[in-house]
């Protein structure tokens, strides 16, 4: 017993004709997964005692854009059917399962969970045909209750911290194999299997799944508000996650995810504020035009104190002897001697000649690149032998 496929036009007005009964589906609503088919009976039908659960030989099945036809015996998936399309019921013809769109994986369900019909055309007792809403379901909108734990690592400055994040949008997902969506979640149904049965089971999973996919996104090295920018890899994330409940259990992927906001706690967006200032005070160039910057404020807040200009700069030299030898020049030399290069004559610069004897800047040499951390050598500088970061030892490229 199987699927053959009919002529073009065999729905037209000869349909009792043409077929012992009709097997169809008018339409999918998107609330809609599963629907029994509806079955009309034609002229020549021997089925009319009012048995929908038996498909007599011959008799036409339709199958629409979007839709997997499941014809279940006995409780069990004897044929698989996604092509769009017409098709006569034959007892003398092993399954066809037109696997469509849906691949190689629904085939190959099939020989496990499948069964094969018997030859000889005896009648099972009870015979049904299931329609399956294959389009993507969209608009499942979801928020996350509580905040999701997301690593913040900035190499560059030396951050690395963990913040909370909130998150909310919507997502949409496809029922990919049906077979497992009807072996392992709907079964047999009366009359419809509807979305509002499962989807708050799913979202509750897919809220579960958002915080290893997020740490997922945060070995990436992204920063929280660059989530919304990188739905892509969420997506690809989400499903490693929820691969096994989801596609290996009911045969659903997720489609898309659109995030409406990745929100941060105030104290927490203070945090990546600071530990982002302090790296930048790294520098020495920085620390020194940050320096200079505070002590031409000060100079403009000591000509307006309101005990006279003379007192407001005796306030203003008593905190910088206070600071100690470390002014602003001292500042700017460290970061020449840590931005530029040294010369075989002695001389620091940061051109690509010596400002002293005239020499070239030296080339870098071939060891130029840490093979785990990344790390390289800045403004031409020699690699030293052992990586610096990571302390991995140097491989040539």
């Amino acid at each position: 017993m199987g699927l053959i496929r009919a002529g073009i036009g065999a729905l037209g007005g000869t349909l009792a004709d043409q077929w012992k009964e009709f097997f169809y589906c008018d339409s999918l609503s998107a609330e809609i997964i599963m629907s029994k088919g509806e079955k009309r009976i034609g002229g020549r039908s021997s089925n009319r005692k009012g048995d929908d659960n038996i498909i007599s030989n011959g008799s036409g099945i339709a199958v629409a854009d979007g839709q997997c036809m499941l014809i279940v015996e006995q409780g069990k998936v004897v044929e698989v059917c996604s092509e769009p399309g017409e098709y006569t019921f034959d007892t003398s013809s092993e399954p066809s399962v037109f696997t469509g769109n849906l691949g190689d994986a629904v085939r190959e369900t099939f020989k496990v969970i499948g069964k094969r019909f018997t030859f000889g055309g005896d009648t099972a007792k009870d015979q049904r045909v299931y329609y399956i809403n294959i389009k993507e379901l969209v608009d499942n909108k979801f928020g996350t209750p509580n905040p999701i734990p997301f690593r913040v690592a900035d190499k560059n400055i030396g951050l690395d911290i963990d913040v909370s994040v909130r998150a909310s949008g919507v997502y949409s997902y496809k029922i990919v194999n049906p077979l497992l969506f009807y072996t392992n979640v709907s079964g047999n149904v009366a009359d419809e299997y509807k979305r509002e049965q499962i989807d708050a089971q799913l979202k509750t999973e897919f809220i579960s799944a958002l915080q290893p996919a997020f740490g997922k996104l945060s070995d990436l090295g992204l920063r929280p508000n660059q989530i919304v920018q990188h739905n892509s890899e969420l997506e690809t994330a989400i499903n490693t996650v929820l691969s096994e409940k989801w596609g290996n259990l009911r045969g659903i992927n997720v489609v898309s995810v659109a995030l409406g906001s990745v929100t941060l706690p105030e104290e927490d967006q203070e945090l990546i504020k600071n530990a982002q200032h302090a790296g930048i005070l790294r520098d020495p160039t920085m620390a020194a035009a940050t320096l200079t910057e505070a002590q031409a404020e000060a100079m403009k807040a000591a000509a307006a104190n309101d005990k006279g200009a003379m007192a407001g700069f005796m306030g203003m030299g008593m905190a910088m002897n206070a600071a100690g030898n470390m002014g602003t020049q001292n500042l700017y030399a460290m970061g020449q001697q840590q931005n530029g290069w040294k010369c075989t004559c002695g001389a620091v610069n940061t051109g690509n000649f010596c400002t002293n004897c005239g020499a070239k800047k030296p080339e870098p040499n071939a060891y130029v690149k840490c093979s785990k951390c990344g790390w390289t050598p800045q403004n031409g500088a020699n690699a030293p032998k052992f990586c610096p970061e990571c302390g991995t030892p140097f491989e040539e490229n």
